[in-house]
């Protein structure tokens, strides 16, 4: 058993992690006739001395309904983007084989003039979006939302590869170039 396998409560822990010297136990472990087990559904970890096991609480959060999330726009269609999350509630989302996906609707973009959102001028392919989660969607994907003012894109470049600075909330500009180009645009924090 490799000390990343997944353990439920009761299972011993692994052979490498518990070699001389002994470690001592930590949380999500316990000792018993000589063996350390796991307490808790979760991956061992061995740091110096302590040996513990990592449930999914302690190892990072998921997004729920209603967490702000933060991701990047890896797929676009003229019907919605996709965004690779990042970050949930100012926290990192934990890093496992499959990636958390959010897709933003073109219904979801704004509170008015939904029948006139174009995807395509309010996100490019690597903008950085914050949002709400919605609901869990299906099993691939979450659904999300930028239909606030504070939501929307937080960090983009242009196309000439320089980085892009708000102007109103449906437009940013090159600070290079002076370039103007159209997004949905995130209220910045603190105006």
């Amino acid at each position: 058993m490799s000390s990343s396998a997944l353990l439920l409560p009761g299972q011993p822990l692994p052979a490498e992690l518990v070699t001389p010297p002994l470690p001592q136990c930590g949380s999500g472990c316990y000792e018993l006739n000589g063996r350390m087990l796991a307490s808790v559904i979760g991956r061992p970890r061995r740091d110096g001395a302590v040996v513990s096991v990592i449930g999914r609480e302690e190892s990072g959060n998921t997004p729920d309904v209603g967490s702000i999330v933060i991701g990047t726009v890896s797929r676009l269609t003229p019907q919605q983007a996709h965004v690779t999350l990042t970050t949930s509630n100012d926290r990192p989302l934990p890093e496992t084989s499959e990636e958390f996906v959010g897709v933003v609707r073109v219904g979801d973009v704004r509170l008015t003039e939904r029948d006139k959102v174009k995807m395509g001028e309010c996100f490019r392919l690597g903008d950085l979006v914050k949002a709400k989660v919605l609901s869990l969607g299906d099993a691939r994907s979450y659904y999300l939302s930028t239909a606030a003012n504070e939501l929307g894109v937080v960090y983009a470049k242009s196309e000439a590869g320089n980085p892009l600075l708000p102007l109103s909330y449906q437009e940013m500009e090159d600070e290079i170039t002076g370039r103007v180009e159209r997004r949905k645009v995130a209220k910045p924090e603190g105006i």
